[in-house]
């Protein structure tokens, strides 16, 4: 009886034993894995954060690159509207000029205007239209002074116009060819090459620039 209990003493002492040895391997384990966890998901939201740090700077260098690229429009736009007001200002302030008829001889400017065309039409017979007002300052010699500015034969007949004022309108005998040289005119058809000579003598665009092409 006595080694009965003794054996079922020690076959308890042992099952307990096992099973506080498993239960601490079990503990141990379960440590392990929870530190390796632990571990593993530090790391991961490091990775994770350093992912939107550099998102972030990623995304912040882009809209820097996009603030900086319309600065550089605006600022383009700005300068070309500042140079466009600058050349409107001195296209108006010639043509007050030329209806003030301030700083050139006007008499030997209606005849230069008018023996020029002339000069490049076809013909013999031309009619030179001017303004009634200029017939009393050019009088019946204006005809004559530009023939002989021509360069060949011609005939040139003057027509006084109510309708017409600052220089000349040519037109052939046959009326089939006509050049309008006014001075407005004449300055609308030279000012595209005239505005040009303007920004690049005054330094508003290099020399190789169309104007046109900053606006």
């Amino acid at each position: 009886m006595t080694t009965y209990q003794d054996s079922s003493e020690i076959l308890r002492e042992e099952i307990l034993v096992d099973a506080r040895r498993e239960g601490e391997e079990i503990i141990i384990r379960a440590r392990q894995e929870a530190e390796a966890f632990l571990t593993g998901s530090a790391a991961e939201a490091d990775q994770e954060s350093q992912e939107r740090l550099d998102q972030a700077r990623s995304e912040a260098a882009r809209r820097s690159e996009l603030i900086l690229a319309t600065v550089s429009v605006e600022t383009g736009r700005l300068r070309a509207a500042r140079i466009e007001a600058l050349l409107e200002t001195v296209y108006k302030e010639a043509c007050q000029r030329l209806l003030d008829r301030k700083g050139f001889d006007y008499h030997e400017t209606l005849v230069a205007l008018a023996s020029h065309a002339i000069s490049r039409m076809a013909g013999a017979a031309f009619v030179a239209k001017v303004s009634e007002e200029d017939y009393t300052i050019l009088g019946d010699r204006l005809a004559d002074e530009i023939a002989k500015r021509v360069g060949r034969p011609v005939s040139i007949t003057i027509s006084y116009e109510p309708d017409i004022a600052n220089g000349v309108i040519l037109k052939d005998g046959e009326a089939r060819q006509m050049w309008d040289n006014r001075l407005g005119k004449r300055l609308e058809r030279l000012w595209p090459e005239l505005r040009r000579q303007i920004a690049v003598q005054a330094a508003l665009v290099p020399a190789n620039i169309n104007v046109d092409a900053a606006k």
